[in-house]
């Protein structure tokens, strides 16, 4: 193999591998914990609970979550004003470096709409996160009753 072929080869090969690497997400620093999902009858409604950690040097954001479950998953905070409580979408929720975030009831949630099928307290159901640093986390999230309002 002439000289001028290995190198068209070591940099064909070289290009792929920074290719590999650029495609991998920069930090595998985040990860699911505790999470659970509030079963209410039939369309209403979900909520979905856990805790986000970030193990890296630098805040994430968690930027969506997704379920072959649901037809729709969202991101969402609860706002109390006075006597009064309502929910706004959010694009986007910071997890702190070294640090971690509570989703939790009458604060950040997620919001799962349109169940595919009834769920059934005690199954579990699959939930996949997704970070701002291109890492996306699947953690099985426990079928509660209706009345449970943490861990």
């Amino acid at each position: 193999m002439t000289t001028s072929r290995q190198l068209f080869l070591a940099a064909l090969l070289g290009g792929a591998a920074f290719q590999a690497f650029a495609a991998a997400p920069a930090s595998a620093s985040a990860s699911v914990s505790d999470c659970w999902i509030r079963a209410l009858p039939g369309n209403l409604p979900k909520g979905g609970y856990f805790k986000a950690h970030n193990a890296g040097d630098q805040p994430v954001n968690l930027v969506g979550i997704s379920s072959n479950a649901f037809g729709m998953a969202m991101l969402h905070r609860t706002q109390s004003q006075g006597s009064t409580s309502s929910m706004e979408m959010v694009e986007q929720v910071a997890v702190p470096a070294h640090g971690t975030l509570a989703f939790a009831p009458g604060n950040y949630h997620v919001m799962l709409e349109e169940p595919k099928h009834e769920l059934k307290v005690g199954s579990s159901i699959p939930l996949t996160f997704s970070f701002s640093n291109g890492q996306k986390v699947t953690a099985s999230c426990a079928v509660k009753s209706a009345g449970t309002m943490g861990q």
